[in-house]
């Protein structure tokens, strides 16, 4: 199996697509400017107790105030209480933590009023971004993430990922890092650690021990509260850091810094691989030329066709993710109507398995696969299942299908499932239901092409139209693009984006910044 990973970098957001055989199996979007996100550390307050829950409402800049539970303070709670005091008390010199004493242990049946008070200053990260109207999940154990190992504060202990089975390098892996870890550090060591080297995993500890410092120091010098003191790394790195294995074949990035910025981070991480990080610089946009933004179409929405005409249905509810399973136009098998929903639900297996990673589905997940009544049918979609899920990071947990042909899957969640509108409002009418001709639509280009030209001073611009617009505008040999270049100069390109609605268009300068040109909404 081939691994792609192709970025898409505009000036509001970034996108990142997962192929794997040119199949699309992850996709994430956020915003450029969004700096919240799992992984963050802020220096926040107290805000509200709420005893009933044993747990409070901390403030840590967010539109909605952030939940944490009294279990979610960490065995280690009273350490990082009184080394916080110890290092806000002295503005100059940062007390190192190796100095720090460790106090007893959190007892698990306290409670949050006997250990809180309203406004007292804590350092917490975040473990599940906003979902729906429940603010950010919170926790007071810190942990900083590197691709071989785990580093945690005020712990003492060096544990070793249980995928690593071969008794003699969990024993190697372990004494390794007892030998190099500074006192009151922990350090986890995940799965991708097996067999590297004691310079590879000492580099990358130093680099998590100076992100543990610089997130003091940060406490130490600030007096705003709340305050964000460590950033989780960009989801470009975040991304290749969790995922990256050496079958990839290529990482595609249309944006220059942060091609650089990966392409040092491989570096670190995996110098032999470095060459396979390329700069796209193409004039169709990136998701196009990839086949990226057709299968985003077809893989979200409510329904999701797959082979030989089944499809599913996926709803989402406050509580839970439905999924319905149909044989659609299928048409039946000769040896009956059990081996045609055998092969019906193997395939919904299938494409359940890549859904779920694409949209990030997360929490209860509900499928009703079509009923069958042989149990050797059951437990082979139940294996089938289990299998495809082995792919999947996230922690999940299946369970065999029950006596109404129902299977319960939970997944861990920690943002917002995945969400990518596949329908197209109508550029032209704004949802009105009436549109000029659509004859004059180019006349309307060439007067933005004009503006642009003469009234503006553009000697070079592109302009983004639907695939079949764009293939009208070049036909014939003194096609409308050849007459607009002799005219208005031959700095003007027309790019397929299949993106775009059908009578939509956006216009780009030479560096790729978005130019608004469009016309504004009649009568609002």
């Amino acid at each position: 199996m081939t691994s792609e990973v192709i970025i898409d970098v505009q000036p509001k957001d970034i996108s990142i697509a997962l192929l794997e055989d040119k199949q699309l199996v992850e996709y994430q979007q956020e915003e450029r400017t969004q700096s919240f996100s799992v992984g963050n550390i802020y220096v926040a307050k107290v805000k509200k107790l709420m005893p009933g829950l044993n747990a409070c409402f901390v403030d840590v800049g967010a539109e909605r105030v952030a939940f944490l539970h009294y279990l979610d303070l960490g065995s280690q709670f009273f350490s990082y209480e009184k080394y916080l005091k110890q290092v806000v008390s002295d503005r100059k010199k940062l007390y190192p933590i190796q100095k720090a004493t460790i106090q007893p242990e959190l007892k698990k049946d306290g409670s949050i009023a006997n250990t809180l008070k309203v406004g007292q200053e804590l350092l917490v990260q975040i473990v599940k971004e906003p979902i729906n109207t429940k603010g950010p999940r919170l926790t007071c154990e810190l942990s900083f993430a590197g691709r071989y190992l785990v580093l945690i504060p005020f712990e003492n202990s060096v544990s070793v990922s249980t995928k690593i089975k071969r008794g003699e390098e969990r024993t190697r892996l372990k004494q390794l890092i007892q030998s190099i870890k500074p006192k009151n550090f922990g350090v986890i060591v995940r799965t991708v650690a097996e067999g590297k080297r004691a310079a590879e995993l000492d580099a990358e500890l130093k680099i998590l021990l100076k992100r543990w410092e610089d997130t003091v120091t940060t406490v130490q010098q600030t007096t705003k509260r709340p305050e964000l003191c460590f950033e989780e790394e960009s989801r470009a790195v975040a991304l290749l850091r969790d995922l990256f294995n050496p079958s990839y074949d290529g990482i595609y990035i249309n944006n220059n810094g942060i091609f650089n910025e990966i392409k040092d981070y491989l570096g670190i991480i995996a110098p032999e691989k470095k060459e396979i990080v390329k700069l796209y610089n193409g004039t169709v946009p990136i998701f196009d030329n990839y086949d990226v933004t057709k299968q985003l179409k077809s893989g979200f929405g409510k329904t999701v066709n797959y082979k030989h005409g089944a499809y599913l249905i996926i709803e989402t509810t406050e509580a839970m993710h439905v999924v319905d399973v149909n044989s659609g136009t299928r048409i039946k098998k000769e040896n009956g109507q059990e081996a045609n929903a055998l092969e019906t639900n193997l395939g919904a297996a299938d494409e359940l398995a890549r859904q779920l990673r694409l949209r990030d589905m997360g929490g209860i997940i509900i499928v009703d696969f079509i009923d069958m009544k042989l149990p050797e049918d059951r437990q082979m979609l139940y294996e089938r299942m289990c299998k495809n899920m082995q792919k999947d990071r996230a922690k999940h947990n299946i369970l065999p299908l029950s006596k109404f042909g129902l299977m319960q899957i939970t997944r861990q969640r920690v943002r917002p499932a995945m969400s990518v509108n596949v329908e197209e409002t109508c550029p032209t009418c704004h949802g009105k239901g009436t549109i000029k001709s659509s004859f004059l639509f180019t006349d309307t280009l060439e007067n933005k092409i004009d503006t642009l030209v003469n009234k503006i001073g553009y000697k070079k611009l592109y302009l983004h139209v639907h695939p079949y617009v764009e293939a009208y505008i070049n036909k014939g040999l003194y096609s409308l693009k050849r007459q607009w270049q002799m005219k208005y100069g031959f700095g003007v390109r027309v790019v397929p984006s299949q993106k775009l609605a059908f009578l939509q268009y956006e216009f780009y300068d030479d560096n790729k910044n978005f130019i608004d040109m469009q016309e504004e909404l009649e009568n609002t």
